[in-house]
């Protein structure tokens, strides 16, 4: 996986990049860059400060970090960092320092949108003995079982998705955890954010959750280098990893997937937060998002705090306002969009605050 992802020729590494294959939210509308911009903005306000980082984890292209720049609030200043293993396009905002790693020591907004789904990971199935065995797969896609699943891995199963009959799999996600722990660890103070779509203990897939996109569908998984490779992620494992609640066992933070125009389930519907309820009300002015230690919310609930909703505007101003609400009919579209229950709207976000001289939360 990591061979075909990232290696000479690898899927992400191709010129047209991943926007050429899946659409992802930031894709999907302006108002995600714009969502992203204000909890910058709150998180900034939070530290106490009007010069601010914000650090992109698997940047793609730079398309967030251009729409959070171009919709920050005027006298913030804000330090931009795309992490990501392709080269700079041609083009980027001057603003954006491209690095391949998150940078230390910085104070603000650590987001990474659909990256961890793409940190690669061992499958594991339980064969008819009972022993849960590692998959090999070879690069033209044939499988088969190979060594048992020993040590930490086997450790990792375990705790986080226990296989229990013969035919069952899942995603080793130990790596997924090492990674975000790394990331959330280089901020100083603030907050990190990981979007994507996830599953929860008590919730796992059977059968796993391993695919391949392509232009647009849905392929099987190959590792040839043609296609994506994504599985959805173990986010209550990764909180724990970074110090999240215990793990952050949410009773209903499901996820479902929307790359390449198709949809996935979550887990379940709603999402109870870890470190606050979802419910509660924010205070006027502010989202009431930031969380005080851990939290998960589904991208409908986050989106909808952060003043995206696919409400539709007044019918009246089509009378007296007839462009402007046609767009503002088109803002409640792509919003709509972005909080689709069954689609991007399932998606999980998980927040965890990382404390710091001078942070002042609300």
């Amino acid at each position: 996986m990591e061979t075909a992802l990232y290696g000479p020729g690898g899927f992400f590494l191709r010129p047209e990049g991943p926007a050429g294959h899946f659409r992802t939210s930031v894709h999907a509308s302006p108002l995600f860059a714009g969502a992203v911009a204000r909890l910058l903005a709150e998180v900034a306000a939070e530290l106490g400060t009007d010069d601010v980082a914000v650090v992109d984890m698997g940047a793609g292209r730079g398309e967030l970090l251009s729409g959070v720049l171009s919709a920050v609030p005027a006298g913030l200043r804000v330090r931009a960092y795309a992490v990501e293993r392709a080269a700079p396009p041609e083009g980027l905002d001057p603003r954006v320092v491209w690095v391949a790693e998150p940078p230390a020591g910085v104070r603000g907004l650590l987001f990474a949108n659909e990256w961890l789904d793409n940190v690669p990971v061992d499958v594991a199935e339980r064969d008819g003995s009972g022993t849960d065995r590692y998959v090999e797969v070879a690069p033209d896609g044939t499988e088969r079982l190979g060594a048992p699943v020993a040590g930490a891995d086997a450790a990792w199963l375990a705790r986080w998705w226990p296989l229990r009959e013969p035919g069952e799999r899942a995603e080793i996600g130990r790596s997924r955890d090492e990674a975000w722990a790394r990331a959330a660890g280089t901020l100083a103070a603030g907050l990190a954010v990981a979007v994507d779509y996830a599953h929860t203990a008590g919730a796992r897939p059977p059968f796993g959750t391993l695919t391949g996109f392509r232009a647009g569908r849905e392929v099987p998984p190959v590792p040839d280098g043609t296609c994506d490779i994504t599985a959805h992620v173990a986010l209550d494992a990764c909180a724990a990893a970074s110090g999240g609640a215990g793990g952050a066992e949410a009773g209903g933070a499901g996820a479902g997937g929307a790359e390449a125009g198709g949809t996935g389930a979550g887990a379940a519907g709603g999402a109870e937060a870890v470190g606050g309820t979802s419910a509660d009300a924010p205070s006027p002015g502010r989202s009431g998002l930031l969380p005080y230690g851990t939290r998960l919310v589904t991208q409908r609930e986050a989106l909808r705090r952060l003043g995206v909703s696919g409400g539709r505007p007044p019918i009246e101003t089509a009378r007296t306002d007839p462009a402007g609400y046609v767009r503002a009919l088109a803002r409640a579209g792509q919003a709509a969009e972005l909080t689709a229950r069954g689609g991007l709207g399932d998606f999980t976000w998980l927040l965890q605050r990382v404390p710091g001289e001078g942070y002042c939360p609300a």
